[in-house]
């Protein structure tokens, strides 16, 4: 974690390059008032819907912690949206880009997707689970696909061959 923290100066500083590139360009091809009056207008944008992300990542955290439900999708959703409004917020023309997608609902579902993922990862099996519920596994009949190594698990039944599956996906 700590290797990756280093190379954060470095990407800020990108990311300004990248943004003061692309306004330069912007500027350009539609005159620098006008390159200015949208970057303005988006971070506008950006500061309401922050504020609306935030309210509904909250009415969605606690109607599923007051149905009794593991909190972890409506909290996921709602730090992509609320990141998404954030990029918004924050002046320029790529971040603004970048957070009007992570709005999109196609690709708000795919972001939404990788934190949990990411999430899963980083916590014990038990904490992913009552955060995001517990795991539906599908299993396949037939022969198991042979395995390079013997298992691991010492057990007198069965061994069968199965996946994860997303609830609600089939």
């Amino acid at each position: 974690m700590r290797r990756g923290l280093r190379y954060v100066p470095l990407g800020l500083l990108l990311a300004v390059l990248l943004e003061l590139a692309v306004f330069v360009v912007v500027g350009r091809a539609i005159g620098f008032g006008s390159a200015l009056l949208v970057v303005f207008a988006v971070s506008l944008l950006g500061l309401v819907l922050l504020r609306r992300e935030g309210m509904r990542a909250w009415r969605g955290f606690r109607a599923s912690a007051e149905a009794g439900q593991p909190p972890g999708r409506q909290v996921t959703d709602g730090l992509v949206g609320l990141l998404g409004a954030l990029l918004l917020a924050v002046p320029g023309l790529v971040s603004g880009l970048v957070g009007l997608l992570l709005l999109v609902p196609p690709v708000r579902r795919l972001a939404r997707g990788g934190v949990q993922r990411a999430a899963e990862r980083r916590v014990s099996s038990m904490l992913a689970g009552d955060l995001f519920g517990p795991r539906r596994v599908r299993v396949r009949r037939g022969a198991p696909h042979p395995t390079p190594e013997p298992p691991t698990v010492i057990d007198a039944g069965r061994a069968i061959e199965g996946e994860i599956v997303e609830p609600g996906r089939n």
